[in-house]
C-alpha cells in the first residue's frame, strides 16, 4: 500500500481539520463527522522531508536559525525548473506563512481606510485580513457561467479607478482550481499598471496544477515590464507542512524589498524556524517525483467524485478543476438555501464541507470538498454526501 492509500489517524494530533470541528461548525458528536473542509492533505510528508527533519531533531540543538544560500538555490532551482521562472536569491524574504505574509503586505503598502480589491469568490483571507487591520475591501466578482469563471475585465477596470492601493491575486485560483491564462495575466498586469495599483499574487497553489494544465507566474510576464509586484509561495500547500509554516516573498523592486524588510524589524519578525528550513531545501531538492505522483492521485480522486456524486443527487453539478485538491460544487439545482445544506451535510450525512458564502457572496450555491485523502475516504465522503440529500 503507498502512501496515497494508507489511512492514518489524525485525531489527538491538535489538528484543525480533525480535532477542531465542534468549534468551527457548531455540532455536537463531532468524533462522528468526517471533515473535507480545510485546505490540508491527509497524506503524510514526503519521505525525504521526514528525514531531513529527523535528522535535525537529531541533532538535539535548536539555536536561532537562519535561512542559508543553499535554502534559497533551492528555491530558485524549483521555480526554474518547475515554473520556467528566473528569480534571484536576493529577491527572496522567508516568512511563516502566506496568510502572514499577507498581513504584512497590506500592512506595508496601504494604510487604514484605503481600498484592497478582491476578486470573488475568493480564500477568505483575502478579505479577513485587510478588514482586520481597517482596510476597505473592494469586491469585483468573477463572472460564472455553469460553475466556470472568468474576469469581468470591465467590471475589474471601474473597479480599480476607485483608488486602490493593492489587488490581491489568487493565482491559481482558490475555490475554484482556475489556471489563469496568459492573456488574463497580462491584462491585468497592463491595468493595474495604469493605475499604479500593487499587485499581491497568492500562489501557494502554484505546484498543484493537475495534468494537461500549466501555471504561469505573474511576475515571469512582467520581469520587463516595470510593474509592482510581490509573490507569495511555500511548500507547505504541496507537501502539506502548513503545521511546519514556512513561506517566500519574492519581488524584484529594490523599493518593495526594503519596505518589506523594515516591516519584518519593526515587528521583530525572525527567521524560519530550523524545522521549517530543513523541510524547505528537502522539498524543492528532492520530492518532485512525490509530488508527480500526488498529482494523479487528485486527479483520479476528482474523477471519481465527479463521476459519482452528480449522478447519485440530481441537481448537483461539478467541474473539474485546473488546481488545487479542491471541488467547487454547484448545489444551486438542488433548490435548497445554503443552511438547508449545511443542515443536511453536518446532521444527516456526517460530513463537514465548507459553504460557499465563506469566499463572499459570490460564492452562495457551492460548496467547497477537499478530496486530498486517500480514496476510501473519498468514497466515504461521497457516500456521507449522498445520505445527507436522501434522508
Amino acid at each position: 500500500m503507498n502512501a496515497f492509500e494508507q489511512v492514518i489517524s489524525r485525531k489527538n494530533t491538535r489538528s484543525v481539520k480533525w480535532g477542531n470541528m465542534e468549534a468551527v461548525y457548531g455540532v455536537e458528536n463531532a468524533e462522528e463527522i468526517l471533515p473535507m473542509w480545510i485546505a490540508d492533505m491527509d497524506f503524510p510528508a514526503p519521505p525525504p522531508i521526514i528525514e531531513a527533519m529527523r535528522e535535525r531533531l537529531d541533532h538535539g540543538i535548536f539555536g536561532y536559525s537562519y535561512i542559508c544560500e543553499t535554502c534559497k538555490d533551492a528555491v530558485r532551482s524549483w521555480l526554474s525548473s518547475r515554473h520556467r521562472w528566473e528569480t534571484q536569491n536576493d529577491w527572496m524574504l522567508f516568512h511563516h506563512g502566506v496568510v502572514p505574509a499577507i498581513a504584512t503586505v497590506v500592512e506595508t503598502f496601504s494604510k487604514k481606510g484605503d481600498n484592497i480589491l478582491i476578486t470573488t469568490p475568493v480564500y477568505p483571507p483575502f478579505f479577513n485580513v485587510p478588514g482586520h487591520q481597517e482596510r476597505n475591501i473592494v469586491e469585483c466578482a468573477l463572472l460564472e457561467d455553469n460553475g466556470t469563471y472568468s474576469i469581468d475585465f470591465e467590471a475589474f477596470e471601474k473597479c480599480l479607478q476607485q483608488d486602490i492601493k493593492i489587488f490581491i491575486l489568487c493565482n491559481p485560483h482558490n475555490p475554484a482550481g482556475i489556471v489563469w491564462s496568459e492573456a488574463d495575466l497580462r491584462q491585468i498586469l497592463r491595468l493595474c499598471n495604469q493605475y499604479d495599483v500593487l499587485v499581491l499574487s497568492d500562489e501557494i497553489h502554484a505546484d498543484l496544477v493537475l495534468p494537461g494544465a500549466t501555471h504561469i507566474p505573474l511576475a515571469k510576464l512582467a520581469e520587463e515590464e516595470g510593474e509592482k509586484i510581490v509573490t507569495c509561495v511555500a511548500p507547505t500547500k504541496t507537501f502539506n507542512l502548513a503545521g511546519v509554516q514556512a513561506a517566500i516573498m519574492i519581488t524584484s523592486d529594490e523599493e518593495l524589498k526594503t519596505a518589506l524588510q523594515k516591516n519584518a524589524m519593526a515587528h521583530g519578525q525572525m527567521e524560519l524556524n530550523a524545522f521549517a528550513a530543513s523541510a524547505l531545501k528537502s522539498a524543492y531538492t528532492e520530492c518532485e517525483a512525490w509530488l508527480d505522483e500526488l498529482l494523479e492521485t487528485l486527479s483520479t480522486n476528482m474523477d471519481y467524485v465527479i463521476n459519482e456524486l452528480p449522478k447519485a443527487v440530481p441537481g448537483i453539478a461539478i467541474q473539474k478543476p485546473e488546481a488545487t485538491y479542491l471541488l467547487w460544487i454547484d448545489y444551486r439545482g438542488t433548490g435548497l438555501s445554503e443552511e438547508d445544506m449545511m443542515d443536511k451535510l453536518l446532521n444527516n450525512g456526517k460530513l463537514a464541507l465548507e459553504p460557499g458564502t465563506k469566499y463572499g457572496e459570490a460564492g452562495r450555491g457551492f460548496l467547497r470538498m477537499n478530496i486530498a485523502t486517500p480514496r476510501s475516504v473519498v468514497e466515504d465522503g461521497v457516500k456521507r454526501f449522498i445520505t445527507a440529500m436522501q434522508a
